[in-house]
Parts: structure tokens; C-alpha cells; sequence
């Protein structure tokens, strides 16, 4: 249960009861996702690393923070499917578009679409909150297509590092649904 209403018109209403069903999962719930504990982020590049908050193998699906402490850089890639993204702070875009994301902006990214990601040194982290579907295609300097990463590969990664930095694979594997 929640805390505790106080003055809140709907104080009195009773939970669901049995609001899951039988073979429901609960959700994820993690506070304070943008932490500043490096052992959350897994190095994605040199300069970036991905703190994974919820992945769904059965539709090659992952939620996480993107964390860059200085000037970052992804590999450039392709994304077959939609991407989501909202940032929390600092600041970044693709060198490819017009834009450049700061605190409470929020970007959709279509299907088709090649970037390469870039961090600015601004002061502050750059940390931003992605749902990216389907894979990435690694893309070489002339935009063609030189490898992939999937949830598969994601997968292996974070149990790779959580094991490594004493939180556990075990972590990783709470956040599939």
C-alpha cells in the first residue's frame, strides 16, 4: 500500500483486492532511476552508460537511463522501430537533426531512423530516460549497416556488469516482463 491519505478527497477508498491476476507479473517499481551510483549504469560506449529499468525479450524491448558524466558518444545506428526519450538532465541530440534535448524535453523517433548520439558537456550529467523497440543497427561512417544489438545482447551485458560490480545478474533478471 501507498503512504497513508491525509486530506485527499478519495482517502477512504479500499485497494483492489487480488488486482493481479493469476499469472500477472507486478510491475517494476524503482525509485530515484537517475541515481548517481555508477555500478547502476553498464558501460554501452566509452563515454555512455545505460542503467536498465525494464526489459521485455518476447518484443525486443528495453526501458533505461542514459548517463553520460561528460561529453558522450554512441555508435551510430539505425533503429527499425520507435524510440522514446525524455530527458532528465544535462544535455544531448544526434548530429544528424536541428535539435538539442535539455531537462523536460522529450523526443519520439520514428521508424527509419540513423543517428549517431551525442552528450554535451554542460555542466551536468546528461542522464535521459529511453523506451527503445526492436534493435539497433550499428552503422559504419558512410551509414551502412556493420553489426546489431538487441535485448539479447543488452540482456548478457547488464548481468554481465551487475554480476561484476557485486549487485547481482539476479537484478537484471527482476526487471523482465
Amino acid at each position: 500500500m501507498p503512504e497513508d491519505a491525509t486530506t485527499e478527497f478519495w482517502k477512504n477508498l479500499r485497494p483492489i483486492e487480488n488486482s493481479l491476476k493469476p499469472d500477472a507479473l507486478p510491475e517494476v517499481y524503482i525509485p530515484q532511476i537517475a541515481t548517481d551510483d555508477d555500478r547502476y549504469y553498464v558501460p554501452f560506449s566509452e563515454t555512455v552508460g545505460s542503467r536498465p529499468l525494464w526489459i521485455n525479450i518476447k518484443d525486443n524491448t528495453w526501458c533505461d537511463v542514459l548517463r553520460s558524466e561528460q561529453a558522450g558518444l554512441v555508435n551510430r545506428h539505425y533503429h527499425p522501430h520507435e524510440v522514446f526519450a525524455y530527458t532528465i538532465s544535462g544535455k544531448w541530440g544526434y548530429l544528424e537533426r536541428p535539435w538539442t534535448a535539455t531537462a523536460g524535453d522529450f523526443v519520439y523517433e520514428s521508424p527509419g531512423e540513423g543517428h549517431t548520439l551525442v552528450a554535451y558537456d554542460s555542466g551536468e550529467p546528461m542522464k535521459t530516460m529511453f523506451i527503445v523497440k526492436g534493435p539497433l543497427i550499428w552503422l559504419d561512417e558512410d551509414g551502412e549497416p556493420e553489426g546489431y544489438f538487441d535485448v539479447h545482447d543488452y540482456l548478457a551485458l547488464c548481468r554481465e556488469h551487475y554480476a561484476k560490480v557485486g549487485l547481482g545478474a539476479d537484478l537484471v533478471d527482476s526487471l523482465l516482463r
